[in-house]
């Protein structure tokens, strides 16, 4: 769909949550090391190394082995195995995609439609981390994309 036909509201919302979980698009890879995600079953990080191996990467810092996995079946590709995961911060393509895939696979735009910035966040945050600073990214996108 070319990005003109893309509602306002939802370019917004999107810009904003892709401005803050990249930090204002400077990172593709979370900063941590990942350990805080070792055993997590609900993101399918069963095996050792998963947390680690499988941190917040693309745009939208995805996480976890089932994450990893989905977002590859539904491309065609391998990012579990060997350097594989690493190619969600270090293609840009890769990086941009998964951000849209998580975007597309969590039904955000009908939230974004609603304009409902504490739902966006909690399903891609898993919480409300940042909130406040996703708030002024959206305020700020707005104002670039609503009249």
């Amino acid at each position: 769909m070319p990005i003109r036909s893309v509602p306002p509201l939802r370019r917004a919302h999107f810009l904003a949550q892709l401005g803050h979980e990249s930090g204002s698009l400077r990172y593709t890879a979370e900063l941590a090391s990942g350990a805080a995600y070792e055993g997590r079953t609900d993101l399918g990080n069963s095996q050792p190394g998963d947390g680690p191996r499988f941190k917040g990467r693309g745009l939208i810092q995805i996480t976890g082995r089932t994450n990893y996995t989905n977002y590859g079946n539904d491309r065609g590709q391998d990012y579990i195995t060997g350097r594989h995961p690493d190619l969600l911060a270090t293609d840009p393509h890769v990086a941009a995609d998964c951000a849209g895939w998580f975007w597309a696979t969590r039904h955000l735009n009908e939230l974004a439609d609603d304009d409902d910035l504490l739902t966006i966040t909690k399903r891609i945050n898993g919480g409300i981390n940042g909130l406040a600073d996703r708030a002024r990214r959206l305020k700020l996108a707005k104002c670039l994309f609503i009249p």
